[in-house]
């Protein structure tokens, strides 16, 4: 395959590069659309799963998407380096391939396509227009007629920031470092002072007052999925409605119609963090049961990734009062999947910044902090990441400079040449999450003789899984699955049934199996009532239409085969045969 980890692909270009690897790899891969952007583009999905040992349907699946937010565009290199190693790796990793022939990934690298595309284009088509998520207009999409739209003022591909020579301003240059522009003190009075504004121009400016317009592209499509929806005033850019978007709807629809489907992760960009649920209420809210999992999961994650595992609630809410909701929310509050959001690159942590508190820091942190940052651009990203300020003749405002931080090269994604040592830390935690799933799985199928023509069946299945077979307490209380159904299936010959049900019904409902989770230690004084829980039977007596059981000429007829299924939504299909006679 000719793809490098070290840049980004637009959208004809990654497209192709999805194609190919299902083209090499037909055996384990296999894309479709599961809807079209706003623009009309398709929203890819890639079924990974070793086609052999059965269909993705009748497995435990995963679900990973990326780029939901237009400008995060290290999420899909993240999805595409998943599925150059699980290709690369099957029948090569023991891990990889157990995954594989046992299990399903649906991977949907570019949620966002449109966005992605704003934030890629190049200077010849008007250069890179970075907003939140979807490019329709929302609320309103009449443009605005006064204030600064951000943009490349100066032509030469960047955004960054304008300082402006005001005795009034909030920033003024450090003391042994110019080019970093530092707080003034409260008190502070006399000095040379500037007012920072992000790169753009200005419409009717006054000569005084300057608003910084919003993006006429308002959506969050992160906040446009059903759990945790709030109206516009509450929570801007979360649509009309719930799943309002083509994008998030088809998103919807695809997870809601694939019930197999027992955990997700969501790549974002940018603190360096795995977060998990909830964004809405305390850790305390969760049921025990599924906090000592996420925990679980998240102690495997930082072992993996070297990336903190935190709850959003408590550590990585915008505002303390603000209460956010998104993709996680849903796919755990509503469907009870245990759902990550992986916020990829930390550039603080890289400048060796201590302590950093996620969202907290954006807000206040120590000047040392700053030097250490530009010290490690200069070093790193050779004068990209922090752009020497130029004298400008801006067209609104005068004589000003531009420079500043970079933050699209240097913070919003890794930089190209760190992207493929970033990206490569997640595979393997995804393979865990996937690998801790439930799993049905055969103990015995049995036809004991009970009379000439009678026959005792016996079918015993079990959850291999870590994971019970509901998946969490949330899942389980929300009933979002049935449990074990066991059909069994009576041949018929000659137009007339072969094998009549005597006791038994031709449908049963066996119950949730356990897993691994959940339990105690050997030390605990609470004693494991049900160590079998993880076990289930069901028995049929069934008998043999004699007429059926000798042929013309009197001799023994073939022995009768009797076909039985056991599944479960989560956990999978396990198919068994049994002969009589």
């Amino acid at each position: 395959m000719n793809v490098h980890f070290n840049r980004f692909y637009r959208y004809v270009e990654f497209s192709q590069l999805l194609h190919d690897y299902v083209n090499a790899f037909p055996e384990l891969l296999s894309i479709e659309s599961i809807g079209k952007s706003y623009e009309g583009r398709d929203i890819w999905v890639v079924t990974a799963t070793n086609q052999k040992s059965g269909v993705a349907a009748e497995k435990p699946a995963y679900w990973v998407d990326a780029n939901i937010h237009a400008s995060e565009l290290a999420g899909g290199a993240a999805t595409l380096y998943l599925i150059d190693t699980l290709t690369k790796h099957y029948g090569k990793r023991d891990d990889i391939t157990r995954c594989l022939d046992t299990r399903a990934f649906y991977i949907c690298p570019r949620m966002n396509p449109d966005g992605a595309e704003w934030a890629m284009r190049p200077i010849e088509e008007g250069g890179p227009k970075i907003i939140r998520s979807g490019t329709r207009p929302y609320p309103f999409d009449e443009e605005a007629i006064e204030g600064l739209d951000i943009g490349d003022v100066d032509g030469d591909g960047r955004i960054l920031s304008m300082r402006v020579p005001d005795q009034n301003g909030n920033w003024k240059c450090h003391e042994t470092e110019p080019r970093l522009m530092v707080p003034r003190e409260p008190t502070e009075y006399g000095g040379t002072y500037f007012r920072m504004l992000p790169e753009g121009s200005l419409r009717d400016y006054d000569g005084y007052t300057v608003k910084v317009n919003k993006d006429k592209q308002g959506l969050d499509l992160n906040r446009n999925f059903p759990s945790g929806w709030r109206q516009e005033f509450e929570q801007p850019g979360a649509g009309p409605y719930p799943a309002s978007e083509p994008e998030v709807r088809s998103v919807v629809h695809f997870i809601t119609h694939h019930p197999n489907i027992t955990g997700g992760t969501s790549f974002h960009t940018w603190s360096g963090v795995l977060l998990r649920p909830s964004a809405s209420s305390p850790d305390e809210d969760l049921p025990a049961e599924d906090l000592w999992a996420y925990k679980k999961q998240g102690a495997m994650g930082e072992k993996l990734t070297g990336y903190p595992a935190i709850s959003i609630y408590h550590e990585f809410r915008y505002h303390p009062k603000d209460v956010i909701s998104g993709a996680f929310d849903w796919i755990y509050e509503h469907l009870g999947l245990y759902e990550w959001t992986i916020e990829i690159w930390c550039p603080m942590r890289e400048a060796g910044v201590t302590d950093y508190k996620y969202i907290d820091w954006f807000r206040d942190h120590p000047v040392a902090d700053d030097l250490k940052m530009l010290a490690w651009a200069d070093k790193e990203l050779a004068g990209r990441g922090y752009v020497e300020w130029k004298k400008f003749n801006h067209p609104q405002l005068g004589e000003i400079e531009i420079g500043g931080w970079d933050k699209i090269y240097a913070f919003r994604n890794p930089p190209p040449h760190l992207l493929e040592r970033e990206i490569a830390k997640f595979p393997d935690w995804l393979i865990y999450n996937t690998m801790i799933s439930p799993k049905l799985e055969l103990v015995d199928v049995k036809a004991n003789k009970i009379a000439d023509d009678t026959y005792r069946i016996t079918l015993a299945v079990q959850n291999t899984g870590y994971l019970p077979s509901y998946v969490s307490k949330r899942a389980q209380a929300n009933k979002q699955s049935r449990g074990v159904v066991a059909e069994i299936i009576l041949p018929a010959a000659n137009g007339a049934s072969a094998v009549s049900l005597v006791s038994g019904k031709s449908r049963v409902m066996m119950g949730e199996l356990e897993g691994r989770a959940y339990k105690h230690t050997l030390m605990s004084f609470w004693t494991d009532t049900a160590p079998t829980a993880d076990r289930c039977v069901c028995e049929w007596v069934v008998k043999v239409n004699l007429a059926h059981a000798t042929n013309a000429t009197n001799a023994p007829a073939p022995a009768i085969e009797i076909n039985i299924i056991a599944k479960h939504e989560k956990a999978g299909v396990v198919r068994a045969t049994v002969k009589l006679g």
